[in-house]
């Protein structure tokens, strides 16, 4: 038996240009999972409103979190693959290992499909989201499904449903911490940011918040911190609707106004840097803390490819190996 292993993460566009951020929001936003909404209600709002708008005033932001080898999101998980594969290869067992985006390239079905052309007969499905939700993890395990169906192929499927409260996951973040704080002296406050997802999804039973707010309590501990060092909030909201919080940008000014001097955030949900950590948090939100009153709020980077990270992912590989 060969296994293989397909990293999922979420996606990017292929290029900060209006085209290529249309095409990926096109199929992001058409989503069901991401957008539960009536299709008559959504689908005129989508096409008619937001692909003609929204790309355009999205460049900038991409533009400035551009690496010259591509999209951060990207390259980074390209990083997370190979570092995971080395580590595989060192205990044997043969085990191949290829990325996939949710929406975007490479697509799931073009992973899986490397996979059947290599001779993988077990599937190990990890989608790099450390907290489970249907807008990210079940919509990943639906592309799976329909990509298996379109290829006729039946491996051996085995998937990590969430990993939020995995105690390497967990000592890769406290320690990605205290090596912050070693370098740059410890904040008034430790700011958890999470992705947040409309309050009905949580309503109808979605776990996402019980496990970020788990997470949460986890890291704190292993960081020995009292209560009022620390705090949780959820961040990119968008639309009118009620979604889960508190809300980060809320928070942010909160503090600043209550007179925290200095601010750290770490985003514990996001595997890999991207738009929502390196523009959203370390620029506009850094912006947003200054002009409320606060002195510096300073991003603890995503744990990416850190070894001690690539140590985690690797754990839950192997528990599927057995």
């Amino acid at each position: 038996m060969r296994a293989g292993v397909l990293l999922v993460n979420l996606g990017t566009p292929d290029a900060p240009t209006p085209e290529a951020i249309r095409r990926y929001l096109r199929e992001f936003l058409s989503d069901r999972r991401v957008v539960d909404l009536p299709r008559a209600l959504w689908l005129p709002l989508l096409h008619g409103v937001i692909l003609p708008l929204r790309p355009r005033k999205l460049v900038p932001q991409y533009a400035r979190i551009w690496r010259p080898d591509g999209s951060p999101l990207l390259a980074i998980t390209r990083e997370q693959r190979q570092a995971l594969a080395a580590q595989l290869e060192a205990d044997g067992g043969g085990t191949l290992v290829v990325e996939a985006m949710r929406y975007g390239q490479p697509s799931i079905r073009t992973g899986l499909a490397e996979l059947q052309r290599a001779g993988a007969t077990r599937v190990i499905v990890l989608p790099l989201y450390p907290q489970y939700s249907e807008t990210t993890t079940e919509s990943a395990f639906d592309a799976v499904a329909a990509a298996l169906y379109a290829l006729g192929w039946q491996p051996e499927l085995r998937v990590v449903r969430d990993y939020h409260d995995d105690a390497r996951y967990i000592d890769a973040l406290a320690q990605s911490v205290r090596e912050h704080q070693a370098e740059h002296g410890r904040a008034d406050r430790l700011l958890m940011s999470f992705h947040g997802i409309p309050q009905r999804y949580v309503d109808r039973g979605d776990p996402y918040g019980t496990q970020c707010e788990a997470t949460a309590r986890r890291l704190a501990a292993a960081l020995e911190l009292r209560d009022f060092d620390w705090q949780l909030a959820y961040q990119s909201r968008v639309g009118g609707a009620a979604w889960l919080g508190p809300y980060t940008d809320v928070v942010i000014r909160q503090l600043a106004h209550e007179g925290v001097r200095t601010l750290d955030v770490i985003c514990p949900g996001f595997s890999v840097d991207c738009l929502e950590t390196l523009d959203e948090i370390a620029i506009r939100y850094r912006e947003l803390f200054v002009a409320a009153g606060g002195q510096a709020l300073r991003y603890v980077p995503a744990l990416n490819a850190r070894p001690a990270h690539i140590d985690a992912l690797a754990g839950l590989v192997r528990a599927q190996l057995t």
